[in-house]
């Protein structure tokens, strides 16, 4: 399975940070390297987090994912795929993250 991080153009102050494929400590690089460009930005009012297309997520992800949480920024792009989404469940952080239906609903929250 290919993974991959990719980082649309910023508009109205939001950073879109798409992710694809698996994420594990070993796959984790390029996200890290991506989000913590966009914490360091202060001219962006919203992290969208598009995680449509996760294959694969275990707590390494979730663990970055709540680190983004605390700039007080991070949107979750859905619908979640099941995969997160059972990892989510099972660990009772669902409820922490705001998740839309898509991009385009998470860069308007």
């Amino acid at each position: 399975m290919e993974q991959g991080v990719v980082v649309l153009p910023d508009d109205g102050g939001v950073r879109v940070i798409t992710c694809v494929g698996e994420f594990d400590q070993d796959t984790l690089g390029p996200l890290t390297a991506a989000s913590a460009a966009a914490v360091a930005d202060p001219s962006l009012r919203r992290i969208v987090l598009d995680v449509r297309e996760v294959t694969f997520a275990d707590s390494s992800l979730l663990n970055h994912m709540v680190i983004l949480l605390r700039s007080g920024r991070l949107v979750l792009a859905g619908p979640v795929p099941p995969r997160l989404n059972r990892l989510l469940e099972l660990t009772e952080a669902r409820a922490l993250f705001t998740i839309t239906d898509g991009v385009d609903e998470a860069r308007a929250v």
